[in-house]
């Protein structure tokens, strides 16, 4: 919850005097503060602020690994972009799309009544868990700070959860739980990344912020960053790096591909193929790049 407090107290002293109207938002970022917080994104954004990294490059990080992902991450010094050690409900295809963050706290009920008021006012339908649905654009990942409850800890069940897929055609990451799998696995392409499962509804809680900056285990996770699962976790990419990261992953499989290929002709050694290439080596990678349509190229030595 400090880390929350900090957030607000921070906003506060960056932002210029609130009006009644900005006091009326249950989000705690305004629209401009969405962008000043991401200044390295120079891409499109939503009305909202949040970075719209493109479906294209969305489609390309869909063969990318944690490892992969890590590797770059690390180079840039964002060291902290990887949470493993979750249950993943209809395991399959790799989970990919822009983050929409949610964060719910303990219930305090003198809180809560002033956030329900506030989104009455907003034109908000239906319980808190439903708010956040409804802002879902197509290739969304629903990102949920649930604090880590299980019981009580519900966000969805199989309703919600086609609500979720119907508006974003993706999947759902909770640092929380759901219920009702056998139903959620009945939508074998509505993939979930969970801490745990349990029977009860959501209870207890009162959401706090959309689309603002929220902890999900070691990683601080804003609003517009790219969500990658795999079989190891999640990695959440800031939008600045998506197109590198889908551009160093396909350098490295194209170079693997054609090492292996020059291994089984027989044509280069293993030695050859894990050292340093020569500039031979680079032009014949390059030009069999060039013959397989990819405008990627290898740097000449």
């Amino acid at each position: 919850m400090t880390n929350y407090l900090f957030w607000f107290a921070l906003l506060i002293s960056l932002s210029p005097p609130f009006t009644a109207a900005a006091w009326a938002q249950l989000d705690l970022f305004s629209n401009q503060q969405r962008i000043e917080f991401t200044p390295q994104w120079q891409g499109e954004r939503f009305p909202d602020g949040r970075p719209k990294v493109p479906d294209s490059v969305l489609g390309r990080l869909r063969e990318v690994t944690a490892d992969e992902a890590w590797d770059v991450l690390q180079a840039a010094h964002f060291r902290n972009q990887f949470e493993g050690g979750w249950r993943v409900i209809n395991p399959g295809q790799r989970l990919v799309g822009r983050v929409v963050t949610a964060v719910f706290m303990p219930l305090r009920a003198d809180v809560d009544a002033v956030i329900r008021a506030n989104g009455k006012k907003e034109g908000r339908i239906g319980d808190e868990n439903s708010w956040i649905i409804d802002i879902l654009q197509p290739g969304d990942v629903l990102v949920v700070d649930l604090f880590g409850k299980i019981r009580y800890g519900t966000i969805v069940g199989d309703n919600l959860s086609t609500a979720i897929y119907a508006k974003s055609h993706n999947g759902l990451i909770v640092n929380g739980a759901i219920r009702d799998v056998t139903g959620i696995q009945q939508q074998p392409d509505f993939q979930c990344y969970v801490r745990g499962v349990d029977p009860s509804d959501l209870q207890n809680v009162m959401l706090t912020g959309i689309n603002v900056p929220i902890r999900i285990g070691e990683v601080t996770v804003m609003p517009g960053d790219v969500a990658i699962g795999d079989p190891e976790g999640v990695t959440f990419v800031p939008p600045q790096f998506a197109e590198k990261v889908a551009e160093d992953t396909e350098m490295d499989h194209a170079v693997d591909e054609w090492g292996h290929a020059m291994l089984r002709e027989g044509k280069y050694t293993p030695g050859q193929i894990d050292a340093n290439w020569t500039s031979q080596m680079i032009q014949e990678f390059n030009a069999w790049l060039e013959k397989k349509g990819s405008k990627l190229r290898m740097p000449a030595r």
